[in-house]
């Protein structure tokens, strides 16, 4: 569980409440089915006009990773090629084929697989970075979809706030209609502006830094594979891999 995330949007939302109520407001004010029917209903509708099916499965099915995902441990991952590297060097790359099953990474099981069958190197790599390459288009496909809708979202909300704004204009003559038409109004805005920068933009970011990580441990796993088929030994692809541990760490720190 990244509580991360949920604490931080749980934040966003409870402070702009009691920042309403310090104003005197409550929430009730900023219950508004229309401007929510509005802004939502207009937000999914160009969303679902710019992305394809399989573009806008795969951003519901990454949404999981921005509560959830998998822990990245550098350590670990360096461990377990460190283990391989040494069954390879004491009983020869062929023993990887039965270990290859056992695997934590699907990367890993592909490279340990295509070792022990003895493919060429370069086909190796070949094989291990397009499975990569499709997983950052996945990835970058489904932020890109959370990323549209909150750019979508505010000018969505503009719209629900000129629609109320009409409703006031027709209906001046009668005061009694007036007080709805301009919650529409505002309302919708804070619908629009508040949905992109509390929970879609964020959303999109979040993913794309989870997955950096991910994306490194995948690099790490390519160098590990190539290196075991070189007959490296197991010391120095680890001197290797803990490069990719060091930096990573450094950038954290950064963070």
């Amino acid at each position: 569980m990244d509580f991360t995330s949920l604490i931080g949007i749980f934040f966003g939302i409870v402070c702009i409440l009691i920042g309403q109520a310090l104003e005197g407001g409550n929430v009730g004010q900023l219950l508004q089915i229309t401007a929510a029917f509005i802004v939502f209903g207009g937000t999914i509708g160009a969303v679902i006009l710019s992305f394809s099916v399989v573009e806008l499965k795969n951003a519901f099915i990454l949404l999981k990773d921005v509560f959830m995902g998998e822990k990245v441990d550098f350590d670990e991952i360096t461990s377990e090629i460190i283990k391989f590297a040494t069954k390879a060097r004491r009983e020869g790359v062929i023993s990887l084929e039965k270990e290859a099953r056992n695997a934590s990474d699907s990367l890993l099981v592909l490279g340990l697989e295509a070792v022990s069958d003895g493919t060429d190197p370069a086909l190796v790599r070949q094989m291990m970075e397009t499975q990569i390459t499709l997983l950052e288009e996945k990835v970058n496909g489904g932020a890109k979809v959370w990323e549209s809708a909150g750019g979508f979202s505010p000018t969505i909300g503009i719209i629900g706030a000129v629609l109320g704004l009409i409703q006031v204009m027709q209906n001046l003559s009668d005061p009694s209609k007036l007080g709805a038409g301009i919650a529409v109004a505002f309302v919708a805005t804070v619908y629009g502006v508040g949905a992109a920068n509390l929970i879609f933009i964020p959303i999109s970011t979040k993913l794309k830094f989870k997955y950096k990580k991910v994306f490194r441990k995948k690099e790490m796993i390519v160098e590990g594979i190539l290196a075991i088929q070189a007959g490296e030994s197991p010391a120095l692809i680890e001197r290797k891999l803990q490069a990719y541990v060091l930096d990573s760490h450094m950038k954290e720190e950064e963070i």
